[in-house]
Order: structure tokens, then C-alpha cells, then sequence
């Protein structure tokens, strides 16, 4: 088991060809017998992960023709639910959808989404990885086919990066003076040339998605926001929200 930035970042991405391989997974063994991106190994892996990779780039992946899409996707959702934010209101205004461009002038809004994954870390313990020979790892020697589990959640909960790190707090994700603070322990897709093939999609899409509900609805719980427990709760492979109910107000 991988524990804490230091041996997660050595191991996965400074000897990430030893660490390549992807251990094994019982329940997904059975299921996926090896195939697929997510649980094949040596050569069949590099193939599919090839694809995959071309395949997000010819949806548009990172450019405007996916971004269009998902702005696409983001309106249909306004028929359901809304919210408000005065930085929102600032950079994108209301007579036109949010874009990606808008994100490197909305640090507090982009703080709010990294500080979402950081405090879920939804994926608490990372698919396992299996290194592809034998490799000295500091002062020991991994087997060949040996299974490594990283704990993801002890670099998103690291408190010495992330002071208080049980508690919801975009100011984890900002500078004294406001601007966005990048971090390297930042790392819900998992790190290394295992990193999630989707990465780029997924941040996009939350992204939009977010900025999209919070330009056109207020949101409101139903109780006194005092007596909610945000705390997430852990359910089969990782950390889901807890059931919630609130109103969304057009604004």
C-alpha cells in the first residue's frame, strides 16, 4: 500500500514504467476477464489506451467543439436546477453561457471545484497497480506482478498541504491575495501513465456544469445548512454525497 504524497508521486510517476501494470481486482477479473482500458496490461493496454486517448481528441477533447457540447448539455440541465454567485455574474454575466476561458478569471469558483474533489476524494483507494518487474522501491525489492494500492485519500487529506482537511474549504485551493493555487497533491484522477484517460473531460465538464447552475439558480436548503452533515459517506469503491433535498429558485 502506497501512503502520503512523497510515496504515491516516487512510485507512480518517477518509476511510473515499473509501476505500470494494473493489479488485481477480483470482482473486476471476473467481470472484465482483462479487457478493456481500465484492466488490461503490456501491450493490449498501450493499444487501447491509444484509442481511447484519439478518440476523446476527435470529440474534441480540450477544444471548442466538445466545449459547445457539453454547453449544450449544461442548458438542458437548466431545466431542472439553478444557483447564483457573484463572481459568475462578474466574469460571464447573463446574456451568455459560460466557457472554459472564463476559468482563468473565476479563481474562486475554480477553487470551489477542485476543493469538491479534494474533500470527497470519491476514490479513496485507487484502482490497484501492479509493478511489471522486479523493482527497488527505496529500501526494498517489489516482486514482479506484486499488487500496489495507492491511498489517494491521504494526499487529498494531507494536512500538511491542506490545513484542516476534513473541512470544506476553497481557500485550500487559493493565494493570500485570491488568485488560484495550484497543487501538486491534487490528484483525484489518480497520477502516473495510469492517470485517468478522461481527466481532461471530466474537469471540463465540471467546469461547465457547475458555472452553468450557479449563473441561473439559487440554491437553498430546506433545513438550517447548520445541521447538515456534508461529510461523505462510503458506499461499495469510494465516497458518495449524502441524500440531500433543497430547492432551486430561478433567478
Amino acid at each position: 500500500v502506497l501512503h502520503g504524497y512523497e510515496a504515491i508521486k516516487e512510485a507512480l510517476i518517477d518509476h511510473g514504467d515499473e509501476f505500470i501494470g494494473r493489479g488485481s481486482l477480483p470482482l473486476a477479473d471476473k467481470l472484465f476477464k482483462g479487457q478493456g482500458v481500465l484492466f488490461s496490461n503490456g501491450e493490449r493496454w498501450k493499444q487501447l489506451r491509444r484509442f481511447v486517448l484519439t478518440t476523446l481528441r476527435n470529440l474534441g477533447m480540450g477544444k471548442k467543439s466538445i466545449e459547445e457540447r457539453i454547453q449544450t448539455e449544461a442548458q438542458h440541465l437548466l431545466e431542472n436546477i439553478k444557483s447564483t454567485g457573484e463572481e459568475i455574474d462578474r466574469v460571464v454575466g447573463r446574456t451568455r453561457s459560460p466557457c472554459m476561458a472564463d476559468r482563468g478569471q473565476m479563481p474562486y469558483t475554480d477553487a470551489v471545484v477542485h476543493e469538491i474533489q479534494r474533500f470527497i476524494a470519491l476514490i479513496p483507494m485507487s484502482l490497484p497497480h501492479a509493478v511489471v518487474k522486479d523493482t527497488k522501491f527505496r529500501e526494498y525489492i517489489i516482486p514482479k506482478g506484486t499488487t500496489i494500492y495507492p491511498t489517494l485519500s491521504s494526499v487529498l487529506h494531507d494536512s500538511t498541504e491542506f490545513p484542516n482537511p476534513k473541512e470544506f474549504d476553497p481557500h485550500h485551493f487559493l493565494n493570500k491575495d485570491g488568485t488560484f493555487r495550484k497543487s501538486n497533491h491534487f490528484m483525484p484522477f489518480s497520477a502516473g501513465k495510469r492517470l485517468c484517460a478522461g481527466e481532461g473531460m471530466a474537469r471540463m465538464e465540471l467546469f461547465l456544469f457547475w458555472t452553468t447552475i450557479l449563473q441561473n439558480f439559487t440554491l437553498k436548503p430546506l433545513v438550517d445548512p447548520k445541521t447538515l452533515d456534508i461529510t461523505p459517506q462510503f458506499s461499495s469503491l469510494g465516497n458518495v454525497p449524502k441524500p440531500y433535498q433543497l430547492r432551486a429558485l430561478p433567478r
